[in-house]
């Protein structure tokens, strides 16, 4: 999976340098490579004035490594959260394609990276191929799996509707059948609401890059069938959530769940109950949205796919009715254990406020069907925020649909075009904002209230919000930032780390991720997205590792106990799926935004 050289091979190639200088951990930068004709920029933490060479670092040549660019190091920065001082190394003007190695006389060199075209697509097609290790009720054979293969867990074929679920067409104990989805995290259970974000983030990525996707073949056993990876991974999630439709009435149940979590044992060995639990609003308008969008993305497959994009279409309109009935049916796990049994203390997604809901399932509707009443059903802008997608924030998905769609929208929804295109704009500008002052170059990091639980996804989609004013203005600076996100993921951060699993010289290694804990073999499942530097983290889970008083930017600890802040979650490898490839494509220049 690693697709650079290793530093120890760059320590022999780099002959009597390597003598003088000693790998520094301190040089921080992405770990896997850059384009030729994009930014390049490495952090040096703690370093003093001075210059910085790129080398030369080629293992199959006998030759001397040799410098290739000098620069100056960037006056000092100092780290807002932490108080550290930085310096930047700018090689931009690098541009041949190659193996090098950063070097700062008197702190050391980095680890190699290589600037080649398609720079980022291999992590693309990792990050989606994670999803398919996630799967459920399928063997994952040595043919696509590697030494991650593994028997078929959690077959969902006799699944429990639990007494919070029941009706008089489905009493408590009714059994039904709900196979298929993906694992949400670290866990064996199957959430409606965080399929909802996670559903929707790669839906628009076949959406936003159609030229783009069919190029990202992933490996798994639909490749090559000619409907694009992307698509075919999201289906086996779709087909799971189209189970969790009640056809009587068309709610949606929240979740699917053993009462309690496994503990780290491997999918096949956990074999507790399972049950359906209660209908809530969250989990029915993110289905609705989910697939009205769906509708829309299956529609040039019809041959392959002759019935689904109408049998989804009817399942966003059936959710939608139900809505209407039910919109006070918010999910409390405490309330729900109080009235029945057996408790349940699985993941709660709950969500006190379903306003931004209705507006993503409304908007879904409204372009897929072209009905007006949809689209007048909500208020599009109940504040002037436009919130940073998560899974119980889904506000500003309805946004990037009506504005990838605005050619297309009736005279109603284009009333709303210039406002839109301003709140996008405006939310990318406030990100932008004081960039330059910024420790690492970065967007992520600006301030302490970034690194919260799952913050790894925070950098990826803030990514996602720079692409969309790229492509709605085409100003360079939005395209820019959204790549310094990226090489924030793959190690231009505080820790040092990759955050992906299986990129990189000091990638990940000890997830929370019960198949990585639980199957003997010593790398972790690859392609997955660490949750990253939580400030919040040692009051959370309470693992042991955490170094003591950390910067909230660097309370991170690489251990399967700190599920804090290193869980993985389908909800974090979509956006990442997402960023990266949007990167390849707009650097590959496919997919570009109209001048």
């Amino acid at each position: 999976m690693k697709h650079i050289l290793s530093s120890l091979t760059f320590l022999v190639s780099l002959g009597s340098l390597a003598n003088a200088q000693s790998l520094s951990e301190a040089i921080r930068l992405n770990q896997v490579g850059f384009y030729p004709n994009a930014p390049k920029v490495a952090v040096a933490v703690g370093a003093g004035a001075g210059t910085f060479q790129v080398m030369t670092a080629d293992s199959n040549r006998s030759s001397r490594s040799r410098a290739v660019f000098t620069g100056k190091l960037s006056e000092p920065r100092t780290n807002a959260i932490s108080g550290k001082t930085t310096r930047l190394a700018d090689f931009t003007p690098v541009t041949r394609t190659g193996s090098y190695v950063l070097v700062i006389p008197g702190l050391g060199y980095s680890y190699p990276f290589e600037i080649q075209e398609s720079a980022l697509k291999p992590v693309a097609v990792g990050a989606l191929k994670g999803f398919y290790y996630q799967r459920l009720s399928t063997d994952l054979p040595a043919q696509y799996a590697g030494q991650w293969s593994r028997p078929a867990g959690h077959p969902d074929s006799r699944v429990l509707v639990h007494p919070s679920a029941a009706t008089t067409q489905r009493p408590a104990g009714t059994v039904i059948s709900s196979p298929r989805g993906w694992y949400d995290a670290g866990d064996y259970n199957k959430y409606i609401v965080n399929s909802g974000i996670t559903m929707g983030t790669l839906l628009s990525l076949i959406e936003d890059f159609p030229a783009y996707v069919p190029t990202a073949e992933a490996g798994i056993p639909e490749s090559g069938n000619a409907v694009p990876d992307v698509l075919d991974e999201a289906l086996w999630n779709l087909r799971w959530m189209l189970t969790m439709q009640d056809p009587a009435d068309g709610g949606v149940y929240h979740k699917l769940t053993n009462p309690a979590f496994d503990g780290m044992i491997m999918p096949d060995k956990a074999t507790k109950d399972r049950y359906v639990i209660q209908k809530s609003i969250t989990a029915t308008l993110d289905f609705a949205a989910v697939m009205a969008q769906a509708a829309r993305v299956l529609q040039p497959y019809k041959r392959q796919f002759p019935k689904l994009a109408d049998s989804c279409r009817t399942a966003a309109v059936q959710a939608w009715a139900w809505a209407r009935k039910n919109p006070t049916a918010l999910y409390s796990q405490q309330a729900m254990n109080q009235a029945f049994d057996p408790d349940v203390t699985t993941g709660g997604y709950e969500d006190k406020d379903a306003t931004d809901e209705w507006i993503w399932a409304a908007a879904e509707l409204y372009v897929t069907t072209r009905d007006d009443a949809y689209f007048t059903a909500v208020s599009l802008f109940p504040d002037d925020k436009t919130p940073l997608p998560s899974w119980n924030q889904v506000r500003t998905l309805a946004y990037y649909t009506l504005m990838r769609h605005a050619k297309t929208l009736t005279k109603t929804g284009k009333a709303s075009l210039p406002a839109l295109k301003q709140r996008l704009t405006d939310m990318a500008d406030v990100l932008l904002a004081d960039v330059d002052k910024q420790a690492y170059g970065t967007v992520m990091g600006k301030t302490a209230r970034d690194y919260i639980w799952g913050s790894s996804a925070v950098a990826a989609n803030q990514g996602i919000a720079l692409v969309q004013a790229y492509r709605l203005t085409g100003d360079t600076k939005y395209r820019d930032a959204a790549l310094a996100n990226m090489d924030y993921l793959l190690g231009r951060n505080a820790v040092g780390y990759s955050l992906v699993t299986g990129f990189g010289d000091k990638p990940v290694m000890n997830p929370h991720h019960r198949p990585s804990v639980a199957d003997g073999i010593a790398a972790p499942v690859p392609g997955l997205l660490s949750g990253g530097p939580n400030g919040n983290a040692p009051k959370q889970d309470k693992c042991k590792g955490y170094a003591e008083n950390a910067p909230a930017d660097e309370t991170f600890v690489d251990d399967s106990c700190s599920y804090a802040s290193n869980e993985i979650a389908i909800n974090w490898n979509a956006p990442l799926v997402y960023l990266a490839a949007a990167i390849d494509a707009i650097f590959s220049e496919l997919d570009q935004p109209a001048k």
